[in-house]
């Protein structure tokens, strides 16, 4: 299983007058672009995803949207709590080794540091690897057997800005 790691774009900053419900922050018209930029990217790269799992905040809800919508895979997209930042990894991998028929390509769209430590429990176990995971920055790990702590090995992690050069 491949599972791809995609931090939401560009939001309106949290503490920003009239946006003080942290769940409802938008994407910024800057993030919208960037994220059409990353679409076409992953186009380019020929990425394909089985099912595309989101968190239901609205800025990483509207990423997965913007993907989804330019990839035309709509019919993937799917919405889990489990991608909060309140929540532990395990609760998001406990979903996924239970879903009855695996994904070869998996799209994750999330949070910072959730998402850091995600990754960090899949390929060491520790939940405490430093990763500078930008805004919009999408991470590749090859999977053998999805499970609880080091089952994967980092394939690559791109940037916004490599991001925009592919496309």
């Amino acid at each position: 299983m491949d599972i791809y790691i995609l931090r939401h774009g560009i939001a309106v900053e949290s503490g920003t007058p009239g946006y003080e419900n942290d769940a409802k922050r938008p994407l910024i018209p800057k993030g919208k672009r960037q994220l059409r930029k990353s679409a076409a990217a992953m186009k380019k790269m020929n990425l394909k995803f089985d099912l595309i799992l989101s968190s239901p905040l609205e800025r990483a809800k509207r990423t997965a949207e913007i993907i989804a919508d330019e990839l035309k895979l709509t019919k993937t997209l799917k919405f889990t709590d489990a991608l909060k930042n309140e929540n532990a990894p395990e609760k998001l991998i406990g979903e996924l080794v239970a879903l009855k028929k695996q994904p070869s390509n998996l799209l994750l769209v999330g949070h910072e540091p959730y998402l850091s430590r995600l990754v960090s429990l899949l390929i060491s176990v520790d939940e405490e690897l430093a990763m500078d995971f930008k805004k919009g920055g999408l991470c590749k790990l090859e999977v053998e057997k999805l499970g609880f702590g080091k089952c994967a090995q980092l394939a690559w992690l791109l940037t916004p800005k490599l991001m925009k050069e592919i496309a």
